[in-house]
């Protein structure tokens, strides 16, 4: 039996190579297809991207046809480099340089010599590319803006780098993908799938057809048309009352967590990335580090969040049942803390309960609920990690779970960041009572502060936010439909929009920016802001905040304005919170003054101070090309859109 064993063992190994073997060489000759590469040319044919609405059908990004210059180094022989760079407006040197840098690539397979040229360009070289061998055109599909808002939104397209083509085997050297905003969350969907066709060769270098007749040959498929939640008038809405102003716009449907506008201010013109300038223009874009264009302040820009957190200290307030909506404290106009520490009030004075604490704003009255909290508990690290759960429940302090691939998580402080920082110190909530009005280590971003007013607006509960409604073909993710609930109980949000409502009563800190007809609910907000200049932190003018949602019942909007270097909440963000708001419920404005101050607005002047001259004067240098880029396209549009009238009336004459 032993001695049947090894000669049995080698039996099997050799029977099961020779199957193998047949298998490769006989039944499947996808091997063969790659070892004939010589022999055969694969061609791929790539569809166009989905394209992309708004929640009401309003189409927002299409297509528009690019052409890539394609070369192989091996096959390029004999041509005249002179009419090649003439014709197509490039120097020698930078053809030297794309021919080397194919070859480090492969000298026998295909790389892009020069991507994204439009109708006329391409028009231009296909009359004479028999000219010039080792190079082809590889038609793709460029996006083709219908809009000049929501940059931030849509994201780009770009070449994939060799770390993509490495990782991702979909991909190949000159492919098209989705960077930042939807074109990247949702790559997969939009690119759809591209074709591929394998042709055979004779020894001439000449197609003589497909190989294996098409045997592995594959169609194309066009990728799926994305419907968003945004309402575009809103977008472009807020985009313009955010001109000459630096901070973010952050619009959410409570009931669905759809956001309905996301605006980050300074942007740009989407059109900007498209084309033969995009390299240029992103660099431009991406060196202005003083407005940060590309930098999305809705979603990642950290701000304290000033008065509009008091809401959420009066619900844990009462939640933990330290006070009831008729508790009152008594404000002097301030309020004492600790010895030579005096906490200024803008309230009127006097016996403040929660109702008058939220429409006035007082300081005094959230500071002793504040304390009251933390020193309900004689372990107050428990007591703060108990505050903080609260807050957690709301989605903050942590990433959202949206369907944007970029974000911040905000800073819920907890006990290990008090031991830590008072070491040794028997700290209590006193000592951190800046917390209460949210100027202490809590930071939020735009989506959460409007995230938190859905939530109000909810009594309790909301969705995460989401800035896709449908995608043709497949269903959004079930986690946009799943309902988070906080740790708050409903019946104590009333009392807390009861306060929010008289906001904008005689008295209240937005009295005077209501809206006829509808009954809203806000919070005017004033952060403090610092910067350190030099080593030394110093104070600049305050951030102007206003979060709201209405109506007041079946709420259909809840609303974050952060205005940076914008003074007060009532200034800038309360006006341009009324006029969102209004845009959104009535289509229309009746508050034309307020239209009028906020879109001529500008704080300008402010940020002036924040940078010197020499930066100014680089902002001015990248403005002025931009705007040259812009007119650019332009011209390049209408010459494009010339052609083709021109190719159109030529045809309905030849063919009436």
């Amino acid at each position: 039996m032993r001695k049947a064993l090894l000669p049995s063992i080698v039996i099997i190994a050799a029977s099961l190579l020779l199957i193998r073997i047949f298998y490769l060489q006989v039944i499947d000759d996808s091997f063969k297809l790659k070892s004939e590469n010589n022999a055969i040319k694969i061609k791929y044919d790539y569809p166009e991207r989905g394209y992309v609405y708004d929640r009401n059908g309003k189409l927002l990004i299409a297509n528009q046809p690019s052409y890539d210059i394609m070369v192989v180094p091996k096959d390029v022989k004999n041509i005249d480099t002179l009419e090649f760079c003439s014709l197509l407006d490039i120097s020698k040197e930078f053809f030297i340089k794309k021919i080397n840098k194919a070859k480090v690539y492969s000298p026998m397979l295909p790389s892009v010599f020069l991507p994204q040229l439009n109708k006329l360009e391409y028009a231009a070289f296909q009359e004479k590319i028999r000219k010039f061998s080792g190079f082809y055109i590889q038609k793709r599909s460029l996006r083709d803006y219908q809009v000049d808002y929501g940059a931030n939104v849509f994201g780009f397209i770009t070449q994939v780098n060799e770390n993509i083509v490495k990782k991702n085997p979909y991909y190949i050297g000159g492919d098209l993908i989705g960077k930042q905003g939807i074109e990247q969350s949702y790559e997969e969907f939009l690119r759809g799938q591209k074709g591929v066709k394998y042709i055979l060769r004779d020894k001439f270098n000449r197609e003589i057809g497909s190989y294996k007749e098409g045997k592995y040959d594959t169609i194309s498929k066009q990728g799926s048309d994305l419907t968003l939640t945004i309402d575009g008038e809103l977008q472009k809405y807020g985009e313009e009352l955010m001109i000459n102003k630096w901070g973010g716009i952050v619009a959410i449907e409570p009931k669905t967590g759809e956001i309905l506008a996301l605006v980050s201010a300074p942007s740009y013109n989407p059109a900007l990335l498209v084309g033969r300038q995009r390299s240029k223009n992103y660099t431009l874009l991406h060196n202005d580090s003083i407005a940060k264009p590309l930098y999305d302040r809705g979603l990642l820009a950290e701000y304290t969040p000033g008065s509009p957190f008091k809401i959420l200290t009066g619900l844990i307030a009462l939640q933990e049942r330290v006070v009831t909506d008729s508790t009152r404290f008594s404000c002097h106009r301030g309020f004492s803390y600790a010895r030579g520490r005096f906490m200024k009030c803008h309230c009127s004075g006097g016996a403040v309960a929660l109702h008058r604490g939220i429409y006035q704003s007082c300081n005094t009255y959230f500071s002793n609920c504040y304390i009251k909290l933390i020193n309900k508990y004689k372990d107050h690290s428990y007591a703060v990690d108990r505050w903080a759960d609260h807050l957690k429940s709301f989605g903050l302090g942590a990433f959202m779970g949206y369907d944007l691939p970029i974000g911040k998580k905000g800073n819920i402080p907890t006990s290990k960041t008090y031991n830590r920082v008072y070491n040794g110190w028997n700290w209590d909530g006193k000592t951190i009572v800046s917390n209460a009005i949210g100027q202490g280590e809590v930071l939020m971003t735009p989506i959460q502060l409007a995230n938190f007013m859905a939530t109000v607006a909810n009594r309790g509960y909301y969705y995460t936010p989401h800035i896709v409604k449908r995608i043709k073909g497949n269903i959004i993710d079930k986690k946009y439909r799943t309902k988070h609930t906080t740790t708050i109980d409903r019946k104590y949000f009333e009392p807390i929009i009861n306060g929010m409502n008289a906001v904008y009563g005689p008295g209240g800190t937005a009295s005077g920016l209501g809206v006829t007809g509808i009954e809203i609910c806000g919070k005017t907000g004033t952060a403090e802001n610092y910067l350190k200049v030099n080593g030394k932190r110093v104070k600049l003018q305050d951030h102007s905040i206003f979060v709201a949602f209405a109506p007041r019942d079946n709420p259909k909007i809840a609303i974050a304005v952060f205005v940076e270097n914008g003074y007060w909440g009532k200034r800038w963000a309360g006006p341009i919170t009324t006029l969102m708001i209004e845009k959104y419920l009535n289509k229309k404005i009746t508050k034309v003054d307020f239209e009028k101050r906020m879109l001529t607005g500008s704080l300008k002047a402010q940020y002036d101070k924040l940078y010197p001259k020499k930066h100014q004067d680089s902002i001015s240098l990248i403005n002025n090309r931009i705007k040259d880029s812009l007119a650019k396209i332009k011209r390049t549009r209408d010459s494009i859109n010339g052609v083709l009238k021109k190719e159109i009336k030529i045809d309905t004459l030849q063919n009436p």
